[in-house]
């Protein structure tokens, strides 16, 4: 069996309704969905595929490529259909695999234990046909293998992203609260920003819309970030392949001059935290930070743009009591001077 000669089926999974935003990215790829959910986008196509799903994909969770359907009433049964399949031909022998699961059968209480069965499916079929096995662990950094398990359906995937794609790979430091990068992306997609006017974004807090916005306007990728998935750690994985779509990431920046992106905050180790996170990405120099109370956030009067907010909220930060008057502060912000376009 040759893994990247093969054409499955392809779920791209994403966090909750933001998988309208991930079917457009899918679709500017070249690539036809044919299965759009509220957590996720089916698609048909082979691991090549999925190594472009990786690198490009901003709303995205997982890329998880299909090994095989089957029907399995307990672990038991989940097992003996595992052993049989030709582990040695997708892991190697000396390599690493993890387990993830999504787990819904009235015969397994903990995920953990299925996982256990998939483990063990694995290594025994290893020693039966070569009396080693590759090492096994609950780090996702070499091969993993995810099992889908609802009632008696079972579908075992190869999980190509390993750690999740959620997190765009600059921001080291987090700050408080902070908002998911892939969130961020999905938001900054669903607004009429034409990536060329003003951005505004007070209470920028770790600076993650602006710093997604500056990606945006330059069209770097998620890929450029990050130098491990777990597509790397399978069976026949050509190296040359993912180095020639990594330099064509590069090659399609694209500098942009002349464009305002302004993020503020009132605290000093938010503005520095986003000042550190948008060297880390690369885009330092397009966005001014500002140490400021939000009110106090310039508005550029030379063009029109978008003003973004994501403020905070009794569940994340502070008291809801105290948050109303900020709440009527940020309306307020919104009627000041030449107003720009809003988009939440």
């Amino acid at each position: 069996m040759n893994l990247f000669a093969l054409k499955n089926r392809i779920v791209v999974t994403c966090s909750n309704r933001l998988s309208l935003y991930l079917e457009r990215e899918i679709r500017e790829l070249g690539l036809i969905p044919v299965r759009v959910f509220k957590t996720g986008v089916e698609l048909k196509g082979t691991l090549f595929d999925c190594i472009k799903l990786n690198l490009e994909l901003r709303c995205a969770s997982q890329v998880l490529f299909s090994l095989n359907e089957f029907r399995a009433n307990n672990a038991g049964e989940l097992y003996d259909f595992l052993v049989k399949m030709e582990w040695e031909k997708i892991i190697p022998a000396d390599g690493y695999f993890s387990i993830t699961s999504n787990v819904s059968n009235e015969t397994i209480t903990n995920n953990l234990f299925a996982n256990v069965k998939v483990k063990d499916a694995i290594a025994d079929r290893f020693r039966e046909k070569s009396g080693s096995r590759p090492d096994s662990g609950a780090d996702l950094t070499g091969a993993v293998i995810h099992l889908y398990w609802k009632e008696n359906n079972a579908e075992i995937f190869l999980d190509t992203s390993g750690e999740t794609l959620s997190k765009h790979g600059y921001r080291k430091i987090p700050g408080k609260a902070p908002m998911l990068e892939s969130l961020a992306a999905s938001t900054l997609l669903s607004s009429n920003w034409n990536r060329r006017s003003s951005f505004i974004n007070p209470m920028c807090g770790s600076g993650t819309l602006a710093i997604e916005a500056a990606l945006m306007a330059t069209n770097r990728k998620p890929g450029l970030y990050r130098d491990n998935y777990s597509f790397m750690h399978v069976c026949g994985y050509d190296e040359s392949f993912y180095k020639q779509m990594y330099r064509q990431l590069e090659s399609q920046i694209t500098e942009v001059k002349n464009i305002s992106i302004i993020a503020s905050d009132i605290s000093d180790d938010a503005v520095n935290v986003s000042k550190i996170n948008s060297g880390i990405a690369g885009v330092e120099d397009m966005i001014k930070f500002e140490l400021c109370d939000y009110t106090q956030t310039t508005i550029p009067q030379e063009n029109k743009g978008v003003v973004f907010f994501n403020p905070e909220y009794g569940d994340r930060l502070g008291e809801e009591q105290a948050l109303i008057e900020t709440y009527a502060g940020i309306g307020d912000f919104f009627k000041k001077g030449i107003m720009l376009k809003n988009s939440w």
